[in-house]
């Protein structure tokens, strides 16, 4: 089994590929083929508990997004909003289509100030989580230039969606004016 070509992982042979690791990538990579991944119990008592309020959950982040990239649409210190819930959005007709409870609770939006207003709204953000994560029920903020693509040059970030004056939100659950409070107190900062 490690020393022979492998059909269905493209010929490779295990030993020649993983060397010292080949036994243990062998029980991995196999054993999951062929019979799958299993939760723990508790992991799938998580999962079920988790979905039978997802529908609820999921409504409250659209109507909190929509809130949310409403206000910011309109305040002075936002040069644009990329949400396909809104009106303007060049998504928008998709959105109506596909997701029409809902256009989801991810978005960006641009700063007038560029990059250092970028970094000092999420520093001065007090809800918002300063975290890369998506979907979770609190609502999170990230500057992608500052942090996850902070290696790349500016016109990588412009063409990678993260340009220096763009902001990710994810937004969560909480109440949706507590929300707009924080992100307005920390623009107007």
């Amino acid at each position: 089994m490690l020393s022979e070509p492998r059909p269905e992982y493209h010929g490779i042979r295990i030993q020649e590929t993983f060397g010292n690791f080949a036994f243990a990538i062998a029980c991995r990579v196999l054993g999951l083929r062929d019979l799958g991944p299993a939760l723990s119990p508790f992991n799938a008592f998580l999962i079920l508990t988790g979905i039978e309020t997802l529908p609820l959950r999921m409504q409250k982040h659209c109507e909190n997004a929509k809130a949310v990239a409403e206000f910011l649409a309109g305040h002075p210190e936002v040069a644009a909003v990329n949400y396909a819930g809104l009106p303007g959005d060049r998504y928008n007709n998709l959105a109506r289509k596909y997701a029409p409870k809902g256009a989801g609770a991810v978005f960006t939006f641009s700063l007038k100030g560029g990059y250092d207003a970028g970094v000092s709204l999420v520093s001065n953000l007090k809800l918002f989580s300063h975290l890369a994560n998506v979907g979770d029920t609190r609502s999170l903020v990230i500057h992608p230039a500052s942090t996850t693509h902070s290696q790349l040059d500016d016109a990588a970030k412009i063409k990678s969606g993260a340009a220096p004056d763009v902001v990710r939100l994810s937004i969560g659950i909480e109440d949706k004016d507590d929300l707009i409070a924080d992100l307005e107190q920390a623009l107007n900062a």
